[in-house]
């Protein structure tokens, strides 16, 4: 099994890399192969709409989005995570999951998805929301855990008190090494749900 994180932190040891490790020690007990982007605090630019990786394959802008693509296509799993900001994601995140996701033609199925988000106080459930809807548009199953995938603090470590946070994130990386594990043995013996053709249909016509 394979997990690629994304942090979508500015901060490399902030409270969110606080909660992904706590994932990060469940997936070495299971043996899962992981690896962690920190792309908060990178010049990322969102996408302008020119169509230009339908014909390359590749977004037209050549940095950690395009790095990040191939290391998606092998993964079973894709972990994001962010930092609340005005009850949202990390701009600089949004701008990355916005192209990685649209520029990559291969087929996302039955790769599991799980968000993880830290805030000081509010805005966790609209920011756990938002992540979750780059794997729901993607035949990507979401993985749950005992409570919403949040973890709350402010500065830097403050995180570390919130037992119930920390417990969280750690229920949500077995549930995800679960989840993957299932599925690969379900693609062994069932495949993979039959695909239909893709109906795209526009409001006005």
């Amino acid at each position: 099994m394979k997990v690629l994180i994304v942090n979508g932190s500015p901060r490399p040891d902030g409270n969110t890399s606080l909660a992904l490790r706590e994932m990060e020690k469940v997936f070495d007990q299971e043996g899962v192969e992981y690896e962690t982007m920190q792309i908060g605090n990178k010049d990322i630019r969102g996408c302008i709409a020119c169509l230009g990786c339908r014909k390359t394959g590749r977004c037209v802008f050549n940095d950690d989005v395009n790095v990040a693509a191939e290391k998606f296509r092998q993964a079973d799993g894709l972990v994001v995570a962010s930092p609340v900001y005005y009850a949202s994601a990390n701009a600089t995140l949004v701008a990355f999951l916005d192209r990685l996701f649209y520029s990559t033609a291969f087929d996302k199925t039955m790769k599991v998805g799980a968000s993880v988000v830290c805030a000081r106080r509010g805005g966790c459930s609209a920011t756990f929301d938002q992540l979750n809807k780059y794997f729901t548009i993607s035949n990507m199953p979401v993985v749950s855990s005992q409570y919403w995938n949040s973890i709350h603090g402010a500065a830097k470590g403050e995180a570390e008190q919130d037992e119930e946070g920390k417990q969280v994130m750690r229920v949500l990386a077995r549930n995800m090494v679960f989840l993957m594990r299932s599925i690969s043995l379900g693609r062994e013996k069932f495949g993979l749900p039959e695909q239909e053709e893709r109906v795209s249909t526009n409001f006005i016509r």
